[in-house]
């Protein structure tokens, strides 16, 4: 099954290149809630129950043509933004190599990095876009990589249990401006993480642990690799997260960029592709 969400905050069904407008199900649904609020996406907490009744809703609803509406991010309200850093060797290797990249500092492995955050309020999705901030001459490069969002409680789990945690996969994309401050900073910036075009749900996407991505500018190649390359599996970065944080419903999962990162600039035109999830176009602004 195939999840957006688009326009004005409402919850779509993809079949096909169209849209099946679903939001009644989910605004009848889903309790109002009550300060304090619930920590992470009700929604996604709540897909299991709804699923029957989003394919049902779906399958009478009238379509929309994909390219008429605009695409928010899959996932309205995580609780975390959790990303993988410098998770393909040959990314390790262009980083060490290139100045613009590395700044002057020292690039290791993922193993001494672990994970950092991400500010939520960098969250878009295809249709809105990327914003250029810095006019002093620095980097602002992409970064393309497989994500996910966490279905259901988590704390502590196996490798072995990991996969199991998820509710589906979409295209990630984590925008970086180049210099010596924290990543959690030079990442975290408006716009700076793009989730799209929609969500995937696990049972449909299938094994993580051999899937192509991509990533075109203007269409010029640019990033090309396969998730069997990582360094960290995508269940060896849920368990390790899950033995720090307790994972929750919506919290995102950003698993590791290959090599190929290189600036874009106002004007440009990222297309981004994912195996098994398809592909999406955001503009640079």
């Amino acid at each position: 099954m195939r999840i957006c969400r688009f326009d004005d905050n409402r919850v779509g069904v993809v079949i096909g290149e169209k849209v099946a407008d679903v939001t009644d199900v989910v605004t009848e649904a889903l309790p109002p809630q009550r300060w304090p609020l619930q920590r992470g996406d009700a929604f996604i907490a709540a897909l299991p129950a709804l699923r029957e009744r989003l394919e049902e809703a779906a399958s009478r609803a009238p379509l929309t043509p994909l390219d008429q509406v605009r695409l928010l991010s899959p996932v309205a309200n995580p609780g975390k933004i959790i990303a993988a850093p410098v998770n393909y060797m040959k990314h390790v290797e262009e980083s060490r190599e290139d100045a613009g990249i590395n700044f002057g500092t020292e690039i290791s492995l993922i193993d001494r990095y672990a994970l950092f955050l991400k500010a939520n309020s960098s969250l878009v999705g295809a249709g809105e876009g990327v914003e250029i901030h810095h006019d002093d001459g620095r980097r602002t490069d992409h970064e393309v990589e497989l994500a996910l969002v966490i279905g259901k409680k988590a704390r502590k789990v196996s490798e072995q249990e990991a996969l199991e945690c998820i509710a589906g996969y979409f295209i990630g994309l984590d925008i970086t401006i180049r210099g010596t401050e924290d990543r959690s900073y030079r990442k975290s910036l408006d716009t700076f993480t793009v989730l799209g075009p929609w969500l995937v749900t696990a049972d449909e996407f299938g094994s993580p642990e051999s899937v192509e991505l991509d990533i075109k500018v203007n269409d010029e190649p640019r990033q090309h690799a396969n998730t069997r390359d990582l360094i960290w599996s995508v269940a060896r970065i849920i368990s390790f997260a899950s033995h720090s944080y307790t994972l929750e419903p919506g919290d995102v999962i950003l698993t590791g960029t290959p090599e190929g990162v290189a600036p874009i600039k106002r004007g440009d035109r990222m297309d981004a592709w994912i195996e098994g999830i398809g592909a999406m176009r955001v503009q640079v602004r």
